[in-house]
């Protein structure tokens, strides 16, 4: 799904304890008695591998600041020397799985990248924050457009122009997730990873836990044949990065957890109109669009991508579609859908995210944010993170791997981000519970402070000190946002 923007941890966490009491008593009253730069050159799937060529790849690490939940116990790494290289598979080929490959095969680990869909295209906004771009080396021919501008639509169609508080050099990346994926698929592979066209088809475990190896069982398709050939391969350790519908997941028993359906079209529109969105993004929201989340038009390099998402009613994913559709029509007018696109997307982690010497990232492992939709640097930050633990608990693959070095990635990234996934889930529920609710949420972001405190944290990944009497100031124009929001779905509740 697209990415929306985030307040900082702490200016979020108040605003949000104490907007859900306003809500929940305005509920209990309101009871009846009885969502800069034009497009560069085109770009494609196969040319993205030109990008990289004579690029260096460093690798950057950042530190986590944020407050933990969880206490993490440094142990030495307990593997065994090896007398060869460690042998890693990572399943899936997205963001995710190709940033884990990158620095799995970096480090001289023998890394094995499979993915079925070598021109995928995810449903997804591929919106991604402009640390990224540098933190993942990211070569600017693979962002379509530099969006500066967004307009937040309330359910009554009030516009709030969102992005005044960027700088002339800030900018959200909007890209085509079949030219990224294959951009990072191709650099991990030029690093020494064996790209392998294929899709897993089982996971047998080894007897010995501690040495003995994975057997996974993969269809290949490398000879162009529908059908595919069995194939197996022997691993020490393996990394699931496909997805929601992840089978690395399944055969971990790691457990369910409950979906969105997105749906998006991409649309070429008429060049006056593609003019109009050259840096601008759009976000709807309504009970028309969504019940649960919003709608969004998205600028990509010469068409746009339309798109909704919902997690209460899948059932009905066709006709939220058609509600984006109609209230975006006298902008996008009747454009040409060259591309149709339904995925399923994680709503909250798995209970088991590692078992022995398998892990899971990206949306395998359910790190997609509620109330934005986040996923892409999530995606990418979490299959490198889980790759970076490998790398350092087993010498550059020189030892065995083993549970707890896993555990290392995992209760790194619990403590950098669970308190970001916990907010967001908590402002989803105050903000897209009802459409009195949802103009409250649209009327809070005219506010220049929230555009600051949101985009920063967006931008950046990291937590921005806010200022006490701001958010002082801020609390009590969401609590009042609220307040009028809820009186005025009473006075609809009296009539009805």
């Amino acid at each position: 799904m697209p990415s929306t923007t985030t307040m900082s941890a702490k200016s979020m966490a108040r605003v949000a304890r104490a907007s859900a009491k306003t809500e929940a008593r305005s509920v209990q009253a309101a009871r009846p008695v009885a969502g800069k730069s034009a497009a560069s050159k085109p770009f494609g799937v196969r040319s993205a591998q030109s990008a990289f060529v004579g690029q260096q790849v460093q690798m950057k690490k950042t530190s986590s600041s944020a407050s933990s939940r969880n206490a993490v116990v440094e142990v030495a790494a307990s593997g065994a020397p090896l007398d060869r290289k460690l042998k890693v598979a990572v399943v899936g080929g997205g963001p995710s799985g190709a940033c884990a490959a990158e620095v799995l095969a970096k480090a001289g680990i023998e890394t094995y990248l499979i993915e079925r869909k070598l021109d995928n295209c995810k449903p997804c906004g591929g919106a991604i924050p402009l640390c990224m771009v540098d933190e993942f080396d990211l070569p600017e021919e693979i962002i379509d457009r530099k969006v500066t501008k967004m307009k937040m639509i309330s359910p009554s169609n009030r516009e709030v122009d969102v992005g005044q508080t960027l700088s002339e050099t800030e900018y959200i990346g909007m890209c085509r997730r079949e030219v990224m994926d294959d951009f990072l698929r191709q650099r991990a592979e030029a690093l020494g990873a064996k790209l392998v066209n294929g899709l897993m088809t089982r996971l047998d475990k080894p007897e010995d836990k501690k040495n003995g190896t994975y057997t996974l069982h993969y269809n290949d398709y490398s000879s162009g044949s529908k059908v595919g050939t069995p194939t197996a391969i022997e691993v020490d350790c393996v990394i699931g990065a496909d997805g929601a519908n992840s089978r690395v997941a399944k055969e971990i028993d790691a457990g369910e957890y409950d979906y969105a359906i997105a749906f998006q079209e991409r649309m070429r529109i008429p060049e006056d109109r593609m003019n109009y969105y050259m840096d601008l993004a759009e976000m709807y929201v309504g009970d028309d669009v969504s019940p649960d989340f919003y709608g969004w038009v998205f600028p990509k390099y010469d068409h746009v991508a339309v798109g909704t998402g919902t997690v209460v009613n899948k059932k009905a994913i066709k006709q939220y579609q058609t509600a984006i559709r109609d209230r975006s029509a006298n902008k996008c007018g009747n454009g040409k859908i060259i591309r149709v696109e339904a995925h399923p997307i994680p709503e909250h982690p798995r209970p088991r995210r590692v078992e022995d010497r398998v892990c899971l990232v990206g949306d395998a492992a359910g790190y997609v944010t509620k109330c934005s939709g986040e996923g892409i640097y999530f995606a990418a930050k979490s299959g490198r993170m889980a790759a970076e633990a490998i790398v350092e608990r087993t010498a550059n693959g020189t030892k065995q791997v083993d549970e707890s070095d896993l555990r290392v990635y995992l209760d790194k990234w619990d403590r950098k981000y669970w308190a970001t996934y916990k907010v967001l889930d908590i402002l989803q529920k105050v903000f897209y519970r009802s459409n009195p609710a949802r103009e409250a949420f649209v009327e809070m972001c005219a506010d220049d402070y929230v555009q600051k405190m949101t985009f920063d944290s967006y931008l950046y990944k990291t937590v921005v000190p806010g200022n006490p009497l701001d958010d002082i100031k801020l609390l009590g124009n969401t609590i009042g946002s609220l307040v009028r929001a809820n009186a005025l779905r009473a006075e609809a509740a009296k009539s009805g």
